[in-house]
């Protein structure tokens, strides 16, 4: 997600990305003035092509100040908008960054933070040069070690684990991919691995554990980057509001769930043998936001989501997991945030971020434990509607009137989360976050995709005629029939997004199209059988779900296959 000309950090430790007043770094004991006087960090965090959001730390080795100024000059003709953490002022291309009030205040070895935005065409190239009060700060060229450094065992973390990075592929689903007809086109493809359930550190039925995992993911590696993608998925009273990925653990067991499940596997992720691994963490899907939608006197609400309210324990638990997980240098936590036919309602969005933001400083975690967000984990909104927009009316009707879209302010997976980030970083996370999109299910491809807007008769015409997503409602989450792999992983594929990724791997059903007893926990939602016809989250319609399905997360060769003749884009 960015691009970075980097000075000099001796030994400092940065957590990439600031927001609201600037946190120091604490200089080592044995600091002292350096021959170098001060080194400068600056990031492009997101560049869309004609503006860019910037982050800068400046660390300072001479003489502690009460007062500081930065200043440094564009080559091209970028043009600063708007900043925080420092006063910014330009003329020309000079450019100058003074300290607020709050943190003028710079002792030798500390550090400042600060960001702006800015705007530019033609080239956004990274200043060359910068001094601090006049004095000249020493920045290299980006080949030896620094703030930014290559993430691995420097105990520094980079801005976007996937850029640069191989991304681990599970032999245990690739084999499970290529055994299928036609698999091999997309067996080598990365996906996460969940560990949903204690049982499943140390391998369930002679599967690979978690150090297991590890250790391939080294053996993938090479002299390369190596990203391994871990679901966090165990806390107490899990999936308040369905039953098909019900945990192992009751309601009252968050104990059990930080000394078995997070404890060991912190232990685990903080072996140095393993410290070379960028290590993402996806942190508790499809928790946080029950506690806004499905809760009190909402047509949604469960008595086991207001139960998870009232004895706080998913604030606890998700704190709890990003302090110790956050802890581990190598480590990059991505925290749930649901999804557009989730949180896209003016009622859910602005409050889920706040819902978000409360676990973040909760049980000893904070908001640089958080390095970002995914969406539409293991769901199916489709990343891109191209046919319609939300801003669209027909015949005086705007699309927000449609059935479809129902007064949503969000009509697909990728205008969401750039919106949803935006709102994040405003209630306080750090400007350095950036999000992940599950693409692993929500192609939408094959003959019944459309290829053009509907008819302009009604409104739902337009819509229902012109959208890729072709469920019978967005509410609707189950091994949906139609549903087509989508993109396909990759690195920083637009603006403040780190990456599409399969987190969800494809071809592991979402829950049982009838009750099957099971030890793993797991109970029968009716959203998964296909003759269910509904209830209040999916407006009481049929569920799209596919017949004869496993429990959760075992293999579904019929899901696979139709995931693969729907893909899109196509295989």
């Amino acid at each position: 997600m960015s691009r970075t000309r980097t000075a000099v950090f001796a030994a400092l430790a940065l957590v990439a990305g600031v927001s609201g007043p600037a946190a120091a770094v604490t200089p080592a004991a044995d600091a002292a003035i350096s021959a170098i006087p001060c080194t400068v960090d600056y990031k492009i965090q997101n560049d869309w092509g004609a503006g860019f959001t910037a982050a800068v730390t400046v660390t300072n080795n001479a003489a502690a100040k009460s007062s500081w100024s930065l200043k440094w000059s564009y080559a091209g003709n970028q043009q600063v908008t708007s900043s925080w953490s420092a006063k910014l002022s330009q003329s020309g291309t000079a450019v100058t960054a003074a300290n607020e009030t709050y943190n003028g205040a710079l002792a030798t070895g500390g550090s400042v933070s600060f960001g702006f935005n800015g705007t530019y065409s033609g080239t956004n190239a990274i200043p060359t040069s910068f001094t601090l009060d006049g004095v000249t700060c020493n920045v290299d060229d980006g080949s030896g070690g620094g703030g930014t450094g290559n993430g691995g065992g420097s105990g520094t973390r980079v801005d976007n684990p996937y850029s640069g990075a191989k991304v681990y592929v599970n032999p245990e689903w690739s084999a499970l991919a290529a055994a299928e007809p036609g698999g091999t086109r997309v067996s080598d493809q990365p996906t996460g691995v969940w560990l949903d359930r204690i049982a499943a550190i140390n391998g369930v039925n002679g599967g690979m554990g978690l150090r297991d995992h590890l250790d391939a993911a080294l053996a993938q590696k090479g002299s390369g980057e190596e990203v391994v993608q871990l679901v966090i998925y165990d806390l107490p009273g899990r999936d308040c509001s369905a039953l098909a990925s019900n945990g192992e653990l009751g309601p009252t067991e968050i104990d059990k769930y930080k000394t078995q499940f997070i404890d060991p596997i912190a232990a685990i992720l903080s072996d140095s043998k393993y410290a070379s691994l960028r290590i993402v963490t996806t942190v508790e899907i499809d928790s946080l936001p029950n506690l806004v939608t499905n809760t009190g006197s909402r047509a949604t609400a469960t008595p086991n989501c207001d139960t998870m309210l009232a004895n706080g324990n998913y604030v606890k638990g998700v704190g709890y997991a990003l302090a110790k997980l956050g802890a581990i240098p190598n480590v990059y936590n991505y925290l749930d945030a649901g999804h557009h036919g989730w949180l896209g309602w003016d009622d859910n969005f602005a409050s889920s971020a706040q819902v978000l933001y409360q676990a973040a400083n909760a049980e000893g975690a904070t908001v640089d434990d958080v390095q970002g967000f995914i969406t539409d984990t293991a769901n199916y909104s489709a990343l891109k509607e191209n046919n319609f927009t939300i801003n669209d009316t027909v015949n005086g009707t705007s699309v927000r009137q449609s059935k479809w879209v129902d007064w949503n302010r969000y009509v697909d997976e990728l205008s969401f989360a750039q919106a949803f980030r935006t709102e994040l970083v405003s209630v306080g996370f750090n400007s350095g976050i950036g999000m992940l999109i599950d693409t692993s299910r929500n192609g939408w491809g094959g003959s019944a995709r459309p290829a053009g807007p509907g008819p302009t008769t009604s409104v739902d015409a337009y819509v229902d005629g012109g959208r890729y997503d072709r469920r019978i409602h967005v509410g609707n989450w189950c091994n949906q029939a139609g549903a087509g792999l989508g993109e396909r992983p990759q690195a920083s594929p637009a603006a403040g997004i780190d990456a599409y990724v399969w987190m969800k791997p494809p071809g592991e059903s979402d829950g049982s199209s009838t009750a099957i007893p099971n030890d793993e926990g797991k109970g029968f939602d009716r959203m998964c059988d296909p003759t269910y016809t509904g209830n209040a989250r999916n407006g009481n319609n049929m569920s799209g779900a596919l017949p004869n399905a496993p429990l959760s997360g075992h293999w579904f060769s019929a899901q696979f296959q139709q995931l693969m003749a729907n893909a899109y884009p196509p295989l």
